[in-house]
C-alpha cells in the first residue's frame, strides 16, 4: 500500500515521472529494470524485469 499517494501526469511526449518515495516504498532502486504493461482493466503494472522472467519461466504468464 502506498502510504503517501502521488499524482503523476502523462507528459506531451508520453512519459511520466514517479516520485522516488513511491519507488523506495515498493523496494525499487535506481537503475533497476522494470517492465510496464497494462492489465487491460485500466491499470498499469510495473514489475521488476527479473520477477517477470521468473514468472514467465515458472507459469508462462506475466
Amino acid at each position: 500500500m502506498i502510504r503517501e499517494p502521488a499524482e503523476v501526469i502523462v507528459a506531451e511526449d508520453g512519459t511520466i515521472e514517479i516520485p522516488m518515495g513511491v519507488l523506495v516504498e515498493a523496494g525499487l532502486h535506481t537503475g533497476e529494470r522494470l517492465l510496464a504493461f497494462s492489465d487491460g482493466d485500466g491499470r498499469i503494472t510495473l514489475r521488476r524485469a527479473s520477477d517477470v522472467v521468473e514468472d514467465l519461466l515458472r507459469d508462462g504468464t506475466l
